[in-house]
């Protein structure tokens, strides 16, 4: 089994550090596995599920926020501004934010707002999924 450096970082913490097997990524043209030796390249993310399995076999599964992942040299770092354990979501919170979101979204006032509320409830439509 080949492994590669895995370093998953939010903007308030280090979320992982380590050895790792696999990682999928939620992209904007949809889920993307990285593996052992993968060729270079940056990639784009979006709201999701974000899934990786360390050297032990164990996998991890976490919403991730927007960011960025840079494969280079059997190392991938990964930045997003959120990325939460299924432990660490408020389901209540979650769904609540969605209805807002929603909400927001029937009102129709700027294209900007719009915008706002579309990325507000895919947020919280991936920290249902982990959730569940």
């Amino acid at each position: 089994m080949t492994l590669f450096d895995l370093k998953i970082v939010a903007s308030n913490r280090l979320f992982y550090q380590g050895k790792c097997q696999s990682i999928t990524l939620p992209c904007t043209d949809g889920d993307k596995q990285v593996l052992a030796h993968h060729s270079a390249m940056l990639i784009a993310m979006t709201n999701g599920t974000l899934r990786f399995t360390d050297e032990s076999g164990k996998e991890t599964i976490a919403a991730s926020g927007t960011g960025f992942a840079e494969v280079v040299d059997n190392q991938v770092t990964v930045v997003v501004d959120t990325v939460e354990r299924p432990d660490e979501i408020d389901a209540n919170r979650a769904q609540a934010a969605a209805e807002r979101a929603e909400e927001r979204l029937r009102q129709k006032k700027s294209l900007q707002e719009y915008y706002k509320g579309q990325a507000a409830l895919s947020r919280a439509m991936a920290r249902l999924k982990v959730k569940k």
